[in-house]
């Protein structure tokens, strides 16, 4: 069983099963606990440093290199200690931007050269959080919930050619980006109708490309095909992989 996973506003969206299905959940232990033997592909970092040198996690300095005009699609995750304040966050922008300005503070002081941290890999705290926790509770999961990045997968897809459009331009959705994508995505064989259809409410259009081709990796995980980013993954201080696969 194969599962590809990505963060949403109502949770997780996932696209499940050998013929894959879209399925939504609120929690990522309600998607565990709904497919408990999957090998899961998800697109939200794993693995998180007691300190960054270099301008990033090892993975996220290797994929830049080779995703082109996308590479700012690589988030650089700072050091474990400054996502945890990710546990501090309410939801509302007036609580949360201070703690931003916090997090990024404690982040320069662990990293070389500082760096601070950019709102959107920000927002992404809980969920890196919520992965953790579960990883961390229950070793056994580690060999099946692994991290992969959309943009990385489509390139390593495409031959390792980066996509040559953005799937939004200022927040929105570019179509002709979301249609370079599907297309990828159909020579692939996935041609599934979800990937056409008006996503469900709280997720978004890209949501779905993107945890669709996460399902491919997935695959080639199980089948032995995917790679890793770097070849040699690392470890965190819990023993979780600092790795992209694609």
């Amino acid at each position: 069983m194969i599962a590809g996973v990505d963060g949403c506003k109502r949770g997780w969206v996932a696209i499940v099963g050998e013929t894959p299905e879209l399925r939504v959940y609120e929690s990522f232990a309600g998607l565990l606990e709904a497919w408990p033997d999957a090998t899961i592909a998800v697109d939200m970092p794993i693995g998180l440093p007691d300190r960054i040198t270099g301008g990033g996690r090892s993975p996220e300095k290797q994929v830049r290199a080779m995703l082109g005009p996308r590479q700012s699609s690589v988030f650089a995750m700072p050091a474990r200690a400054a996502v945890e304040l990710g546990a501090q966050m309410t939801g509302r922008i007036d609580d949360d931007y201070p703690l931003h300005r916090k997090a990024s503070a404690l982040a320069k002081t662990l990293s070389e050269p500082p760096k601070g941290v950019s709102i959107q890999g920000f927002y992404l705290f809980p969920k890196i959080l919520e992965i953790d926790a579960l990883l961390k509770g229950d070793p056994k999961l580690r060999t099946r919930v692994k991290e992969s990045h959309p943009e990385v997968a489509f390139t390593v897809l495409n031959s390792g050619v980066p996509m040559s459009l953005p799937k939004k331009i200022k927040g929105r959705v570019h179509e002709a980006g979301m249609d370079e994508r599907r297309a990828l995505l159909a020579r692939h064989g996935l041609t599934a109708s979800f990937l056409t259809d008006a996503p469900p409410s709280g997720v978004g259009v890209d949501d779905v490309l993107d945890a669709a081709v996460c399902w491919l990796v997935a695959g080639r995980i199980v089948r032995g095909e995917a790679v890793s980013f770097p070849s040699q993954p690392e470890q965190d201080a819990h023993g979780l992989e600092i790795a992209i696969w694609a």
